[in-house]
């Protein structure tokens, strides 16, 4: 019996990108739809639901986060990685606030593009939310309201500096999956910020103490060693 291949709609206006990354997915195993932008997009995947939509941010017509607003508004909720721009950090956290499930800076490797696209696939069941998605995300008895920007452990809310809070955030959101140091800073504070990976640890650290979690058997942040850390817990929407 033939494998079946993962579908991916590819959204994005440059011609340059989508005519060198849709012939790389389709070698990495995936059935690739193209779209030139927003507007493509959403008819192409109202007419042909793909597993996963690859979209560019900027593009004419329907930008990318109009496209996941009204996907997500429709009660689509299939997963969504945004294509976005390097340096732009209100960006990163726009693409996950507003419903997108992960995103990646341009200009990215091609191979990490398909690491990520496969993370998603793993992590969110067909037909069902996704993480990004929901207003509030558990682990355990830990709860995060993303809205509020509050969280609870044991019913106890907790008291976390708002660096902490996006980091706790971005794990939950990615749970059971290795993120580099460089990652997790890229995520915090962005390329255009200059600081060191030790910010990140940093971090870690102030979650740990908060949520009570013992480094050498942790329940929730866990440290790969040589090189990040992974949210062990499962989570779920709340």
């Amino acid at each position: 019996m033939a494998e079946i291949r993962p579908r991916i709609l590819l959204v994005d206006d440059d011609d340059a990108i989508t005519g060198t990354l849709g012939p790389f997915l389709e070698r990495s195993g995936f059935d690739v739809d193209i779209a030139a932008d927003g507007a493509q997009g959403l008819v192409a995947v109202e007419r042909h639901a793909p597993d996963l939509v690859v979209c560019d941010v900027l593009m004419p017509h329907l930008d990318g986060r109009e496209l996941v607003r009204r996907l997500r508004a429709r009660r689509l909720w299939l997963p969504i990685v945004l294509l976005t721009q390097v340096g732009e950090s209100w960006e990163r956290s726009a693409a996950l606030d507003e419903g997108a499930d992960d995103y990646l800076n341009k200009p990215f490797a091609p191979h990490e593009l398909v690491s990520r696209i496969r993370a998603v696939l793993r992590r969110t069941a067909a037909g069902s939310p996704s993480l990004a998605a929901a207003a509030r995300l558990r682990a355990h008895e830990l709860v995060l309201d993303r809205t509020a920007r509050r969280a609870w452990l044991d019913d106890a809310e907790l008291t976390l500096t708002p660096k902490a809070m996006t980091l706790l955030e971005y794990l939950m959101l990615h749970p059971d999956e290795v993120h580099t140091r460089d990652r997790l800073l890229e995520t915090l504070w962005g390329f255009d910020f200059a600081t060191s990976s030790r910010a990140v640890d940093h971090r870690v650290a102030e979650l740990r103490r908060v949520l009570g979690d013992d480094a050498t058997a942790p329940r929730f942040v866990e440290t790969v060693q040589s090189f990040g850390y992974r949210f062990a817990a499962p989570v779920g929407p709340a």
